[in-house]
């Protein structure tokens, strides 16, 4: 399961959406984040579904890192969907025993429901897929610099800072974790089999050198950035600069296009 986790890995390849700047992806991204939580019904949800399958193509990353992401957070996903099976009341009665119902309006509602958090995730992971962290962190400080007027310059750096150190560290904390468990297994720690309580009381001698084991990294990072004179974001120059080009408008285009089509279709249906 661990080897699943690829959220915060960066595919190099020079596609169109790699080759945009990386304000306008994270812009778009909460644009399409907002418009995929205003669907109404199941036929405006294929409107970000048709846009996220496009996104996803262009992008040139393999098929299989986003459906590992997405076999990660499928506990999540079938837990959501069992929920909202109980919660539609109208429709025809398919199932019903002791206090439960399910009908078909809470058949469409947990697919409905379902189909949003998968969308959720798989427009995320392009973002990162894309985008390195450097350039993360440079858009959404260059997005938040508005806030240096209120004099919350340092800790619009520190916060861009914080987010992209916390997605450069997501597969080595895997890894560690993958290492510390092997070596438990190689101690006979059996962390798969028995109860639920079992497995999860086998899990606390992996939890505390993972614990150790990044705290001795948050502290090696800092002492780095220190010898490295690192002040925040005063004074602070960049080599490569973020430019938007004709691609970046473009790609707005198209996004205000398919999310004026959500509208639409919320209306009419």
């Amino acid at each position: 399961m661990l080897k699943d986790i690829t959220f915060g890995q960066f595919f190099e390849s020079s596609s169109p959406i790699h080759r945009m700047d990386p304000r306008s992806k994270i812009l778009l991204l909460i644009l399409n984040i907002i418009f995929l939580f205003l669907t109404k019904n199941v036929f405006s949800l294929i409107i970000p579904a048709v846009l996220t399958i496009v996104i996803i193509i262009i992008s040139g990353v393999p098929v299989k890192m986003f459906i590992k992401n997405i076999k990660t957070i499928l506990p999540i996903i079938i837990f959501t969907t069992l929920i909202n099976l109980f919660y539609g009341s109208a429709g025809t009665v398919l199932i019903a025993f002791w206090h439960f119902t399910i009908t078909t309006s809470g058949v469409m509602r947990a697919v409905y429901m379902a189909s949003r958090i998968i969308l959720l995730i798989l427009q995320s992971s392009v973002l990162t897929y894309t985008t390195t962290p450097n350039d993360i962190t440079d858009g959404i400080e260059s997005l938040l610099s508005f806030l240096k007027v209120f004099g919350l310059g340092t800790a619009v750096h520190m916060l861009a800072m914080m987010m992209t150190i916390a997605l450069r560290f997501i597969p080595t904390l895997v890894e560690e974790t993958e290492k510390i468990m092997s070596a438990q297994k190689a101690r006979g720690a059996d962390l798969e089999n028995g109860k639920l309580f079992d497995r999860i009381r086998a899990l606390i001698p992996v939890l505390i050198p993972l614990l150790i084991s990044s705290v001795r990294r948050a502290y090696e990072l800092a002492e780095a950035m220190e010898c490295r004179c690192y002040n925040g974001g005063v004074g602070r120059v960049r080599m490569k600069q973020m430019k938007y080009s004709l691609l970046d408008l473009w790609a707005a285009v198209v996004c205000v296009a398919f999310s004026g089509g959500v509208i639409a279709l919320n209306i009419l249906l």
